[in-house]
């Protein structure tokens, strides 16, 4: 039977097909579907881990166990992930081993732009990419079999527009595959330096076994149409330059990205006059064709920043503009991305800009406490970051400067790489105030369960990490539990736990307001008591406007969480339901 998938779930079924048995993610947009789609199929283990690191291992030691596995990340997870990677590069699989990695081109929800390509090379890796949906399965069910074939873990590369692009996919019956037997193996899997000496030559040896496969595996395709141009591409870019350029060029589709095949290139660039290579991020493609000595275009006709278009292509290849778009009427109004009405953080943010404090940010739905009118996220690097790296603040500028300092981190990211961030306080004698955001959920990556919430991925009930016993058990003495819609509450704590000289930690407890468990109703308006002052404006609730009138409230908007009420100082708004 076809159904029309998404990339992501394609990747699954065809993870599904191949007779995968375990598979141990981390949430992370463009990839989190991939995992959410594992869960429909009963016989397969899936889990969400507490980071990627965690779930990499899982994956591996099942892989080692004799069971084919899969983990899946964005491409800021594979970072967190390389540590065990790079090192089951060295002792290889028994059962396959896939990793699924989304790049996200145009930063879509992300923090950076990297390209996972260079994992691949750095790490020796397989790496294969898809265009489209049916690509996603088949390739996904090939990487299984190339795995165990060549004892190695294999990648598959996927994009934010493959991976939520939809296509049709025919359904295959599950092959059903044993576990592999399972033998101790000391100098394959004890990756100590005078085993890890003899695993280098079998890495090195395998590469070159799969740089021979890459030129005869049937995944890198030619399409002749014209000898004057030929397009070398992968994966989406590959559909962009369909699009753009149809039949007038000749095309090399690469579906294996590394190794690359040295003799296909060599071949089709011998039967064009000009070669362009099309390829988002990075000229990763471009320098390797320039190592053969092949004169080839690309990064000088094409950009280094984030997605490219059909037109684009079109333009930069034939010098053919794309037809003139359509202009509405009316000027279409900016939507930036703001906190839902009745987000738990936004009572948060408004006490810390109150009180004027420098807040180091971490990621989740919280970075957008950065945006106005709240503008209170000083920093945001990576997952954890905002725990450690005000530590290092605090002893950079001393403790007059860590009085005015706070750290806001979600309950997931505590737990994904905010934990050691905590104990490097406490251990060097830190006074830092940390704020664990708990909104009961992973709210940024469309509601997973994680450790905090007391519930695996399949909904079981499950052991839930105290988090108050886990501060306490690192060595934090203050550990203050308190709902940030209670506004004048909330600044108290925040205000007595900054001026300590010791660790302290505050868990804003209140549930994301889109979960099926919280329950708003009514809404929130205004009164003639209101003097215009337009402090309900510094929340940035979208359901709070104020023109030459004064102060109004959008009831098609407003759930009536009542954090607008709290903070009017002249009680001019009043719940009504």
């Amino acid at each position: 039977m076809k159904k029309l998938m998404l990339g992501n779930e394609a990747v699954a079924r065809g993870a599904y097909e191949a007779g995968v048995s375990v598979v141990a993610s981390y949430p992370g947009t463009p990839s989190t579907e991939i995992t959410e789609n594992m869960v429909k199929y009963e016989d397969v283990y899936v889990e969400w881990a507490p980071n990627e690191k965690v779930a990499a291992e899982v994956a591996i030691g099942a892989s080692i166990a004799g069971a084919r596995s899969m983990s899946c990340m964005k491409h800021v997870g594979m970072n967190v992930m390389a540590d065990p990677v790079f090192t089951a590069s060295y002792t290889g699989v028994n059962g396959g081993l896939v990793l699924c990695v989304a790049d996200d081109q145009g930063m879509h929800s992300s923090q950076n732009e990297q390209d996972s390509r260079h994992y691949a090379k750095a790490a020796k890796l397989l790496m294969l990419e898809p265009s489209d949906s049916l690509e996603c399965r088949d390739f996904t069910k090939l990487a299984f079999e190339l795995s165990e074939r060549f004892d190695i873990p294999a990648v598959i590369r996927l994009s934010t527009r493959v991976s939520h692009s939809q296509g049709l996919v025919e359904e295959c019956p599950r092959e059903n595959k044993p576990l592999k037997d399972y033998e101790k193996n000391a100098a394959k899997y004890v990756m100590m330096p005078a085993n890890a000496k003899g695993r280098h030559v079998v890495v090195e040896e395998r590469m070159r076994s799969l740089e021979k496969f890459a030129d005869e595996c049937g995944l890198n395709t030619t399409e002749y149409n014209s000898d004057k141009i030929g397009v070398i591409a992968s994966g989406i870019s590959y559909m962009y330059a369909k699009e753009a350029l149809g039949d007038s060029v000749s095309y090399l589709k690469l579906g294996m990205i590394y190794p690359l095949p040295e003799k296909t290139i060599r071949d089709f660039a011998s039967k064009v006059e000009k070669l362009y290579v099309i390829e988002e991020l990075d000229p990763f493609f471009e320098e390797y064709i320039r190592s053969l000595g092949i004169e080839v275009i690309g990064k000088d006709v094409f950009t280094l920043l984030g997605e490219y278009t059909p037109a684009m292509i079109k333009k930069a290849i034939l010098g053919e503009d794309a037809p003139e778009s359509i202009t509405p009427a009316e000027p279409i109004p900016v939507r930036p991305p703001v906190m839902c009405p009745g987000c738990p953080h936004r009572g948060v943010f408004y006490v810390l800009k109150k009180l004027n404090l420098v807040v180091a940010g971490d990621i989740g739905c919280y970075t957008l406490g950065a945006a106005a009118p709240l503008s209170s996220v000083d920093t945001t690097i990576c997952m954890g970051a905002s725990v450690s790296a005000a530590l290092g603040m605090a002893k950079a500028r001393g403790a007059e400067f860590n009085k005015k300092l706070v750290s806001v981190i979600g309950d997931s990211t505590f737990i994904h790489s905010g934990i050691t961030g905590l104990i490097d306080i406490v251990y060097n004698k830190g006074a830092n105030t940390v704020i664990i955001l708990d909104n009961s959920i992973t709210g940024m990556t469309g509601h997973q369960d994680n450790p905090t919430t007391g519930y695996t991925i399949r909904k079981e009930e499950t052991k839930q990490v105290n988090l108050i016993a886990l501060c306490k058990s690192i060595g934090v003495e203050h550990v203050s539990v308190c709902d940030p819609f209670d506004t004048a509450a909330f600044e108290k704590v925040v205000k007595e736990e900054v001026a300590r000289e010791e660790p302290s930690v505050i868990i804003a407890q209140r549930p994301c307001a889109l979960l099926k468990t919280v329950k708003y109703t009514g809404h929130c308006k205004i009164t003639e008591n209101c003097k215009k002052c337009k402090v309900c404006m510094r929340l940035g609730c979208p359901a709070i406007s104020a023109d030459g009138d004064g102060v109004k409230i959008d009831t098609t908007q407003c759930n009536g969480c009542g954090l607008c009420v709290n903070v009017c100082p002249f009680h001019a708004i009043e719940k009504e339901d």
